[in-house]
């Protein structure tokens, strides 16, 4: 098991982070670079779109509107749709800088078209999973892929599966999902990801998060032990704003406590042959037992069972061949409690 691919998803939280420090919109999404890549995240990911080209006019919101009171899906994506090509390219780069992968979710086609040359992968939205044309359109690039796959059925799965494989994608990674917001510790479904490997043991199984972090990220830890080798989730600099995404999102500290959970886990499991460690070979050797007298006994004489004891240190002659030593003689005198040697006899 190797650490998973933690994926820091950004998305448009610094809209607010930027109404409230009163900086630059594009200054706070570096802030969040800049925060996620300190707390140790292998990428950060923002979301691409326009508020037009996205949902009409009337959607109605799904999302917890005491967290979040828009009432539309299309104001609230309008409040948050200001960037194009010119400050992704931006954002890559200081992605680049920091050491971090770019990427960026596309809503449309425009956004799909140009982030394929400022990111290593593309990553789709559970949203789009029935979009068959939006993602063929994406995996005909040839990049790598992580598609979510929340409020789905396997059914639907398979046919996006078979779809973008079909189209030339060199590699595919579903990430498990639930489409809520936030999601109840008690739908989270850790299962469903090793579901997913079972039905597409071909494929990597990587898990999206959508619940509130708890005190250890014990989520997360649980999703990478069931096998994810891909984890995303939302990242803010403050879970109290007000807005969509910050209430069930991870802060820097969380973020860096997932990651030190994900190194002891990768620490812990070791490796599945049974061997003598190297930290165990002393306390093997000091611990176990060897055949030690009872009694002071002479050169020529022959041991019987009642001569016999077994004791630590394990560095003499093994308890297992007591049947073997009864009946012989020692070389040497002896003193009651020494640890037998072969060499004795």
């Amino acid at each position: 098991m190797k650490k998973p691919y933690f994926i820091a998803e950004l998305g448009v939280n610094f809209y607010d982070t930027a109404k409230t420090l009163k900086i630059p919109v594009l200054d706070a999404a570096k802030l969040y670079v800049k925060e996620a890549a300190a707390a140790g995240v292998d990428a950060c990911k923002f979301q691409s779109y326009k508020a037009d080209t996205i949902v009409s006019k009337n959607s109605p919101a799904y999302w917890d509107l005491t967290k979040e009171p828009t009432p539309t899906q299309y104001d609230l994506f309008k409040k948050h749709d200001s960037f194009g090509l010119a400050e992704f390219t931006e954002l890559a780069a200081y992605c680049r800088d920091l050491g971090v992968d770019f990427l960026s979710t596309p809503f449309d086609y425009d956004s799909a078209d140009y982030l394929e040359s400022l990111m290593p992968a593309y990553k789709i939205s559970s949203s789009d999973l029935s979009n068959l044309p939006f993602i063929r359109h994406m995996a005909a690039k040839g990049k790598p892929i992580y598609l979510s796959v929340g409020a789905s059925y396997e059914s639907e799965i398979d046919e996006a599966v078979r779809e973008i494989l079909k189209a030339g994608c060199p590699r595919l990674v579903l990430l498990h999902c639930v489409l809520s917001y936030p999601t109840r510790y008690e739908d989270a479904n850790l299962a469903m990801i090793k579901r997913l490997k079972t039905l597409y043991p071909e494929l990597e199984i990587g898990y999206s998060d959508h619940t509130m972090p708890d005190e250890s990220m014990t989520v997360l830890s649980m999703a990478y032990l069931y096998g994810a080798t891909v984890i995303e989730k939302h990242f803010t600099l403050d879970k109290t704003l007000p807005g969509n995404d910050h209430y069930h999102a991870g802060e820097p500290t969380d973020f860096a406590k997932a990651i030190r959970n994900f190194a002891l886990i990768t620490a812990l499991e070791g490796q599945e042959r049974r061997e003598v460690l190297p930290c165990e070979e002393i306390p093997r050797r000091e611990a176990r037992r060897s055949l030690v007298l009872t009694r002071d006994v002479k050169a020529g004489e022959v041991l019987t069972a009642r001569d016999l004891t077994a004791k630590r240190p394990g560095t003499g002659v093994p308890p297992r061949f007591a049947d073997v030593v009864i009946g012989q003689t020692l070389s040497r005198d002896l003193p009651e409690d020494s640890v037998l040697d072969w060499h004795d006899f």
